[in-house]
């Protein structure tokens, strides 16, 4: 009976920290997410792809860790975080700094060579802005694929 008590205060008092542990994804994390989302474009096709991106038992979205993909034209593809993005232009997409950098994400894609961005964008989880760095890939020849994480403070 303690067990089940001491485990119960625990997890109440861990309770309100879950949000802070959501937020604790690495590079490792990252990259692991993008070439996942590659290898799942590649077997599924981009449409089922999407799909399965936005589902959040699909194991594409981890707390504030999610999968975004873009086109050559720079059109949202799918952003499982914010799908009210999926099919807008982001050309011209500035963050709250000025950088267009969904520019630089598809320059990043179209060198075939993995690499990251850094930019300011709003966590899902927190709803602020905060330092972000995506890892970007391409896929298809076509797609830019990323996954960010939050930059601690």
């Amino acid at each position: 009976m303690k067990r089940y008590v001491i485990a119960g205060l625990t997890a109440a008092l861990l309770a309100p920290a879950l949000p802070v542990l959501a937020q604790t994804a690495t590079k490792a994390d990252a990259i692991a997410l993008v070439d996942k989302a590659v290898a799942n474009i590649q077997k599924k096709g981009i449409e089922q792809a999407c799909k399965d991106f936005a589902d959040p038992k699909g194991g594409f979205m981890q707390g504030d860790l999610y999968v975004f993909v873009q086109d050559a034209q720079m059109m949202m593809v799918c952003h499982a975080a914010t799908p009210k993005m999926n099919g807008k232009d982001m050309s011209q997409l500035k963050d709250a700094n000025g950088k267009k950098f969904v520019q630089e994400m598809r320059d990043v894609a179209q060198s075939k060579k993995p690499g990251w961005v850094d930019y300011v964008w709003v966590n899902p989880v927190t709803k602020a802005l905060e330092d972000k760095t995506s890892y970007i890939r391409q896929a298809e020849d076509k797609y830019t694929v990323g996954a960010g994480i939050y930059k601690p403070k």
